[in-house]
């Protein structure tokens, strides 16, 4: 029996830190002191994601385990985030559901790509959709007053760099859904 490496413990810790996320973004006896809280699991989560794949392909840590669990959770994470947005109504579902999507489609790529034994790599404009929208949720968790417009802008930013990276993946890996029996 492997025993599980340190790039995987992380990613495990990351979808352990998630309920305790929610609970603090929600729980209104905790006021504002419940968001701090909650901003900093989110920013300790966040930071194994970027933790957990430096050290897997340092150390050459990579495992099947760890393809798999890592985007999920990733995207689990964020999506936690903006539901917790759109109940806190602090986020229209129109931008969370445009998110979303992108995420579940994207996924969707992969999972028939993979059955062909092709891996769908993230790309720059995935990467700046994925600093963006962590950017957007740590101002949204914060709610300054005076960085409201900042935070209005990376809303927008993140939602069109979703939008570009989608179009990107849908653009490079259409011959994905073309090949085989589909």
């Amino acid at each position: 029996m492997n025993k599980m490496n340190l790039p995987n413990k992380l990613t495990i810790l990351r979808v352990l830190l998630i309920p305790f996320f929610v609970f603090f973004m929600l729980a209104d006896s905790f006021g504002y002191t419940g968001r701090l809280v909650a901003l900093a699991l989110f920013c300790i989560a966040s930071f194994t994601d970027f933790l957990d794949g430096h050290i897997a392909r340092k150390h050459n840590l990579v495992t099947n385990f760890g393809k798999f669990m890592d985007p999920l959770a990733d995207k689990l994470l964020v999506c936690s985030a903006l539901i917790c947005f759109v109940e806190m109504e602090e986020l229209a579902a129109w931008i969370v559901i445009i998110i979303m999507a992108r995420e579940f489609i994207i996924s969707g790529f992969r999972l028939v790509a993979s059955d062909s034994g092709v891996v769908i790599a993230a790309n720059m404009w995935g990467k700046f959709k994925t600093v963006s929208q962590m950017i957007m949720i740590i101002l949204i968790i914060l709610d300054v007053e005076e960085l409201e417009m900042v935070t209005d802008i990376f809303i927008y930013l993140a939602l069109a760099l979703t939008v570009i990276s989608l179009e990107e993946y849908v653009r490079k890996n259409l011959h994905v859904l073309k090949e085989g029996n589909v």
